[in-house]
């Protein structure tokens, strides 16, 4: 089921996302929930966006231990109109409230032919792409958006403001494949910082600037400062967007109301998501759509690749790939969230599959910083 080597511990899918499931569960979470939380974030790691995966559960886990997020709430719709609905999440977990917007919006599609579901009142809701494949699975397109803790400074200014503000979009293909687009719009997610920072390496030049305003490659003042937007002002302009579409449409927290993730043990983040499906039978016939689709893509995918590149992937594809390969062969943790995993397994007697009682250490008590 597992195997332990010098690059970290190899672990099953199916195994990971257990222990993931019974961890969620000894905290409060219903099962179905616990489920949903433990698909996010494996699925993530699985697809190889390790930002968002395995090593984001110890702050889910301490927000929860803490009272800061609701491991039981009641989602209820405070408004709605044909299409489109708002809903207060009661300061659930993010997968859990994200994921039922999602449905409700698939819902609303079949009826309307598109379904907009607002969720203000959330928290950190993890990959954007795994919301919008529901939608894709239901032969839809799927559009997803989040604000998130203002650690990202606009165009031209030094100071943070708005946050990262993710946007994912997901299209059904004729394929196994479909398009997934899921980026935030930093030129680097914090994720990676923060994973940079535990592991002591530097940071590329122009993914932030530290306190004092100027460029850095210091991982720690990178995490002290502010990330910068991807392409400038246009990175800028489409967060600024996505904060309008989310906590000022929804009537929830905006830029730096929004509550952060990491070094915040005592108030609820406040986030907002805005989930949108497509229904393709609205717009004509479904599978002349698809055929249309995959003649672009084949015309991507056989373009000459530039130096450095063995050939031109659509969106989406390096994930998928990476994620069928997991399902082979499993998943290779990096050592110290394994120790950390094993740590937080044996407080809330959940055993990782790989661990042999006795052998986790308080090494695995570990700080990060804001995403």
């Amino acid at each position: 089921m597992t195997d332990l080597g010098a690059a970290g511990v190899r672990v099953q899918v199916s195994a990971l996302h257990e222990f993931t499931r019974r961890l969620f569960e000894a905290l409060g979470l219903p099962a179905a929930d616990a489920e949903i939380v433990a698909d996010v974030l494996v699925r993530a790691e699985a697809r190889g966006i390790t930002s968002h995966g395995v090593m984001r559960i110890p702050i889910y886990v301490e927000r929860l231990r803490l009272g800061l997020v609701n491991p039981r709430p009641r989602l209820t719709v405070v408004h709605t109109s044909g299409p489109i609905a708002v809903a207060d999440g009661d300061n659930g977990p993010g997968p859990v409230l994200a994921l039922r917007g999602m449905e409700e919006a698939i819902r609303r599609a079949q009826t309307y032919g598109v379904g907009v579901v607002g969720v203000r009142n959330s928290n950190h809701c993890g990959m954007l792409a795994y919301y919008v494949l529901r939608a894709a699975e239901a032969d839809m397109i799927g559009i997803a958006l989040s604000n998130a803790p203002a650690t990202l400074a606009p165009w031209g200014a030094a100071r943070p403001y708005l946050g990262t503000n993710p946007l994912a979009v997901a299209v059904p293909t004729g394929g196994s494949i479909p398009v997934v687009l899921d980026m935030a719009m930093s030129v680097a997610a914090r994720g990676k910082i923060i994973r940079a920072a535990e592991r002591g390496d530097e940071i590329p030049e122009g993914w932030a600037l530290g306190p004092d305003g100027k460029p850095t490659r210091n991982p720690r003042d990178a995490l002290a400062g502010v990330v910068l937007p991807f392409g400038g002002p246009k990175g800028s302009g489409l967060a600024l967007v996505v904060e309008v579409l989310t906590g000022v449409l929804m009537g929830g927290p905006f830029g730096p109301q929004v509550g952060a993730l990491y070094d915040n043990r005592t108030s609820a983040q406040g986030l907002s998501q805005l989930l949108l499906a497509l229904d393709l039978r609205a717009f004509g016939d479904p599978s002349a759509f698809k055929q249309r689709l995959e003649r672009l893509m084949t015309g991507f995918r056989v373009l000459p690749p530039a130096e450095g590149h063995d050939r031109v992937y659509i969106p989406g594809e390096l994930e998928w790939l990476n994620e069928q390969r997991a399902r082979r062969e499993g998943i290779l943790l990096p050592e110290d969230i394994a120790v950390r995993l094993v740590y937080l397994g044996e407080a809330l007697a959940v055993m990782p599959p790989w661990h042999e009682p006795g052998e986790a250490s308080r090494s695995g008590e570990t700080t990060c910083r804001e995403s």
